[in-house]
């Protein structure tokens, strides 16, 4: 049964964990976005104590 041999997987496998570590993970990592977010406001909005009606 050729499916129990794990050398030729084994080395896919690692083959392939390189190939995704070298390439396409800085790849993500170095992508930006085009319109960065902005903060609105750096004023805290005055808050009112809520009244019940009870």
């Amino acid at each position: 049964m050729p499916q129990l041999n794990p050398s030729p997987w084994f080395a896919i496998l690692v083959f392939s964990w390189l190939v995704f570590l070298t390439i396409v993970v800085p790849k993500t990592l170095n992508h930006t976005f085009p319109n960065e977010p902005t903060p609105q406001s750096t004023q805290i909005p005055k808050t009112d104590p809520w009244t019940w009606p009870w």
